[in-house]
Order: structure tokens, then sequence, then C-alpha cells
């Protein structure tokens, strides 16, 4: 039986690493161990991680940020499989198991599966992440640009010898966070994704409801775009130098795009709406229309409800982009 190491990156979070390490423990795969690499926290996370004894192997490092929290668990993992489990996040018992099965099926970098939403508190909130499946050759489409349908990091296993490709990450005062998308998109440069799904485990929002504009953990509405766009550009160098690959100046990703859409037009004059379609909507109607993941029925569906937009009603307009940018609002709301 293949060894896997479920490896979790903890920062502060106390109030939900337990349930982290306890989600891990509980796999039903024999064969599998648990890392916990704790980045300087100054809450009770160590007393925490201490707790567990010999039943987890522990490092405690200096804060150094997620990519440095990243280098340093790939350097400590040493079997060929991997899982980078949030510490706020958790795996269902057969997790481990599922995704092994998957990979034994054939030659992948990386095995992705969908995860529940759940709240601060842990409830279920009914909606799952990503929405649609990636293709097997996710690479060809990266290299056109094309950032592929992905769950957030513990969503995600990975052949350590796959990762190592791309990591270790450079440690910069710019690029201390977004380790996850280095390991998401930067593996498929090196082999194929497969995608199972069905949900094998729950990803955690913060302080995100229904009538929320965003839907996300780590960067604000306004921040998020900037953010990948460093990250991009990271992985193009990255990309270059280690593997020989040429990715394109820019990027095309709806959930990039529809930040910028969000922070443009939510709550904005309707001059202005009409202003941002006419002269700077460009690139965000080209992940609409041009996208390889999508159907005609989604393309269709998002073009028009963007266009509600432009409607001189501001509540109305507000409603469509909190139902575009955050899953939460699909379910069961009603417009006004």
């Amino acid at each position: 039986m293949k060894a896997v190491t479920i490896a979790i990156c903890t920062y502060n979070y106390e109030r939900y690493l337990a349930d982290a390490i306890d989600s891990a423990l509980a796999q039903d795969y024999p064969a599998t161990q648990v890392l916990v690499v704790d980045d300087g926290s100054t809450d009770r996370s160590r007393a925490i991680i201490e707790g567990y004894g010999s039943r987890i192997r522990a490092v405690f490092k200096p804060n150094g940020g997620q990519v440095s929290a990243y280098n340093r668990a790939l350097e400590e993992v040493d079997t060929e499989y991997l899982i980078l489990l949030d510490a706020d996040d958790l795996l269902y018992p057969t997790a481990v198991t599922e995704v092994m099965r998957c990979f034994s099926s054939g030659d992948y970098a990386k095995v992705q599966f969908r995860l529940d939403v759940i709240s601060q508190d842990g409830a279920g909130m009914g909606v799952t992440v990503p929405h649609s499946d990636a293709p097997k050759d996710c690479g060809s489409l990266l290299r056109a640009g094309w950032l592929y349908p992905s769950p957030p990091a513990s969503g995600n296993a990975y052949k350590k010898s796959a990762l190592c490709k791309i990591f270790p990450m450079p440690e910069t005062t710019e690029g201390r966070y977004g380790a996850d998308f280095f390991a998401i998109y930067g593996v498929a440069l090196v082999g194929q994704v497969a995608s199972i799904s069905f949900p094998l485990g729950a990803y955690r929002v913060h302080n995100s409801a229904p009538e929320d504009v965003s839907f996300a953990n780590s960067e604000k509405t306004n921040k998020a775009p900037k953010a990948y766009t460093a990250r991009w550009n990271i992985l193009r160098h990255v990309a270059n130098n280690r593997l020989n690959v040429q990715l394109p100046p820019s990027f095309h990703d709806f959930s990039h795009e529809k930040a910028i859409f969000c922070s443009e037009v939510y709550g904005a004059p309707l001059s202005d709406r009409w202003r941002w379609f006419a002269f700077e909507s460009r690139d965000y109607l080209h992940s609409i229309l041009a996208n390889p993941f999508w159907g005609p029925v989604k393309k269709i569906g998002t073009l028009g409800l963007s266009c509600l937009c432009l409607v001189p009603y501001a509540p109305l307009s507000n409603y469509v982009v909190r139902f575009i940018s955050n899953p939460l609002a699909r379910r069961g709301s009603a417009a006004p």
C-alpha cells in the first residue's frame, strides 16, 4: 500500500486546528501520515499540536508566510503522495482512499475533488466548490493562458515528484502568500489532472453570507485581482526557468475577472456601470464567451445576468452582482 501524507500548514488557527488534525487522523486509508507545519503561531496552536504526541509529526518554524510553509512541508514530506490541508478545513474519512483509487487509474500529477462549503461554525451551507470538473490536459489550456476550474487548496492531492518541479517557490516580500495558486496551476504544467466529482472534504468560509458580494477568505474583492496578477507573473518566471515553459504575459479566468467586475460595478452609479461595460469590460466578457470549460447555456445565462447591471435600478444591479460572485446568494434567495 502506497503511503500518503496529509500536510497541514497553520498560522494562528487554534480555533479550527484540532478539527483539521482530527479529520486527517480519521482517514480510513491505513497508510496515512499526518504532518503539521506551524508557521510561527502566537496563539495556542503549539500546545494543541503537541497534545497529539507521536500520532502526528510536527515542525515549528519562524513565521514566513504560506509560501515558506509550503516549501518547508515539501522538505519534510517523505511520501510520494500528499494532500495540503488548510488548518481551517476538513477531510472526510474516505478522502485518501478515493484519491488513491483515482491515482491508481492513470498517470496523474494531481487529483482534485469537490469540497462542501461550511460556515465559520462548521454548518453546511448547501454549496460545493468547484462547480465544474477540470479536463485531464489542463496544461495545454494553461499554456494558452486559461486557469482551469480547481477547488481551494484542501481539495487537491499531489504527487510530490510533480510538485517538486515547481517548488520550492521564491520567498519574497511580494510572494509570501498564494502558495496554493502555485501548486494548483504549476503542477498542471508537469502532468495530467484528474477530477473526482463528489465532495471529499469541507471548505470553511469566514464572514460570508448570501448578502455579501464576495466569496473568499484570503483577499478582499478589490485586492484579489492584483494578487492574482502578481502570482501569475511569479509562476511565469518559475515555469520558464525550471520547466522551459513559456506562459503568456496575461491569463484568462472568470473568477479573477468577476472580482474586477464586482469592484467596479457593485454599488456604482448607473453612469459608472455603463461606462465600465462600454470601455473596460472586454476581458470580463472574453472570460465568459471564450471560456473553454463552460457550455453555451452557462455562457448565455451569465452574459444575460451581467447585462442586468445596466438597468437603472440599483437594488437589482447589486443583487445580480452578488448572485454572480457569491454562490451562497444563489441558494434560495429572492430578487429585490
